[in-house]
């Protein structure tokens, strides 16, 4: 009781028991004990596996080859093994690709037509962007109709006639094409949605094609020439964005021709730099005539773009017998001068006129050729 009350607040004295076996195991050192115990596993472990030459202690191995190449497919073999070799033929006018023939039967140029073709155009983010070749081969050369020269045709008068307005319409478009004479030049606006396929089937019946290009008219915008009309006015840069979009909208085409564009076409500042372009890309510019300020024939020499202006529209009254007139005044003209250039819109009235009169001519007087054989700075008028 004395011992209770002297003893401070909180610090009751514990009781222990006197005797008890488990006091003895009090104060041992778990802890460090069993530390111990694993530092000697580990040594033990890192003995074996240095000492030991197998550290996976007998477990079977076996070492089986990869083969990371596929199995070949005999089809393809047997296709790779056979030699086809391609090469160009001129079947009126446009290169045809053929397959089987000898190594001897290809152009001397010593290049197939499709690699010929490969180089005639660079590949940009809006389409094919036709070149100047690495050989020197310009688009207009690679892609003209062959046809007699002026000195060539023995006293006859050479006529081109020109098609414009084509691509838009697939029915239409598919008429002229197999409606027409070969020797008939067909031009393609750039908005159509087949351009590809039909100017192919253009050049595969023998027609030489060329690409209209919108340029700024006098009554812009009131009369737009559509999407991407080269303006006066504007940057060059933005002028040449859209000459490109325009010239990756199909191939195998021999130049161009302006749709409208009487205001664009008067200003040197502002067409010199595409007249410039089309130099450097082997292009033909065929002026439609529509502008008497047009200055293209002075810078279609500086630049050495083949050229040449329409004489006459013929069917701006549509209809047969009017047609029909315009096209013996052409002949009229071409009597003149020795040549003749005539255009006419993608009507249908416009096509058969032009077919049924084409068949009619007199080919010992007259020569229906393709725009290239009057494009050159000789004739620039």
């Amino acid at each position: 009781m004395t011992d209770e009350l002297s003893t401070p607040l909180g610090k009751k004295r514990r009781k222990t028991k006197q005797g008890s076996g488990s006091s003895r195991w009090t104060g041992f050192p778990w802890g460090r004990a069993c530390a111990a115990l694993v530092v000697l596993c580990g040594l033990g472990v890192s003995a074996w596996i240095i000492l030991v030459d197998d550290p996976m202690g007998g477990r079977p191995v076996a070492d089986a080859p990869v083969n990371l190449e596929p199995d070949p497919n005999p089809v393809a073999e047997q296709v790779a093994s056979a030699e086809a070799t391609i090469s160009p033929a001129i079947v009126n006018g446009p290169s045809i690709i053929t397959l089987g023939e000898s190594a001897e039967a290809q152009d001397t140029a010593g290049m197939p037509a499709s690699d010929l073709e490969q180089d005639l155009f660079e590949m940009t983010g809006s389409g094919p962007l036709p070149r100047v070749s690495s050989t020197g081969v310009k688009p207009f050369e690679a892609y003209a109709r062959p046809s007699v020269s002026p000195q060539a045709a023995g006293g006859r008068k050479l006529i081109a006639v020109v098609i414009s307005g084509l691509g838009l319409s697939d029915a239409t478009t598919r008429e002229a094409i197999n409606g027409l004479p070969g020797t008939v030049t067909l031009a393609f606006a750039p908005y159509g949605s087949n351009l590809e396929a039909l100017s192919d089937m253009a050049r595969a019946d023998g027609h030489e094609i060329m690409l209209e290009i919108p340029l700024e008219p006098f009554d812009y915008p009131q009369n737009d020439p559509g999407p991407h009309t080269l303006l006066v006015e504007q940057p060059t840069r933005d002028n040449l964005e859209k000459l490109y979009w325009l010239l990756t909208r199909m191939t195998g085409y021999t130049g161009i021709i302006n749709h409208m564009g009487a205001r664009f076409t008067a200003s040197a500042a502002d067409f010199s730099p595409i007249m410039e372009e089309l130099g450097l890309r082997g292009l033909a510019y065929l002026d439609d005539g529509s502008s008497n300020r047009s200055v293209a024939p002075q810078l279609a020499r500086q630049n050495g773009v083949p050229y040449a202006r329409v004489d006459s529209f013929i069917d701006t009254n549509p209809s047969q017998s009017a047609i029909l007139a315009e096209l013996d005044a052409l002949k009229r003209t071409a009597d003149e001068r020795g040549n003749a250039i005539g255009i006419l819109s993608a009507l249908p009235v416009s096509i058969r006129t032009l077919s049924d009169w084409a068949n009619a001519l007199d080919q010992q007087q007259y020569l229906l050729v393709p725009i290239s054989a009057l494009s050159g700075a000789e004739t620039a008028r």
